[in-house]
């Protein structure tokens, strides 16, 4: 069962539209109804935050850098692939342009890295846990499926991408696609 498919041809106001309210479920979700259980678990089980200097301050800039990243991404995923984030109506073209030129997966290091942020802004370990988790999670079964299937849909073109495009790590310089 191929759970990926690309977005029906559509505006890109709609692909836009499906992708701000994708990310707002999103970020609903995964970055205030599970870290904030987290946060209520671990004080009734009594376990103690950290804290550090510049503690607010880091997970701030961090919080609003990632949290940018992962919109930028969207947004460039929805007007540059004319799709959504989401593997049932996701990107019709490969998507090369924006934060994609640096890195293959632009929009997990956005969401893992706001995660990560809220963690260090209420000094929980187990939300900043559950943050590396969710991109190891990510890592080992999400990203292999999503591979596979731009792979089969945009061949030597999503080879060459990955083969010049790191999945963690930016790069220093814009990729820039194979002239055709």
């Amino acid at each position: 069962m191929n759970l990926f498919r690309p977005a029906r041809e559509a505006p890109r106001s709609h692909h836009l539209m499906v992708t701000l309210a994708q990310t707002s479920v999103f970020w609903g979700v995964f970055l205030v109804a599970l870290p904030a259980a987290i946060l209520r678990f671990e004080f009734a089980l009594g376990i103690p935050s950290f804290s550090f200097a510049a503690q607010h301050a880091v997970a701030a800039v961090l919080a609003v850098s990632m949290g940018v990243l992962n919109l930028g991404s969207g947004v460039t995923m929805a007007l540059a692939g004319r799709g959504t984030p989401l593997p049932t109506s996701t990107a019709r073209e490969l998507v090369v342009r924006g934060p994609y030129r640096f890195v293959r997966n632009p929009m997990a290091i956005g969401g893992l890295g706001v995660g990560v942020a809220l963690g260090l802004a209420y000094g929980s370990w187990g939300v900043v846990a559950y943050s590396v988790s969710g991109g190891v999670a990510w890592h080992l079964v999400a990203r292999p499926m999503e591979e596979r299937d731009l792979l089969a849909r945009f061949g030597e073109d999503y080879a060459h991408y990955r083969s010049g495009v790191r999945n963690w790590v930016p790069r220093l310089s814009a990729y820039r696609p194979v002239p055709k």
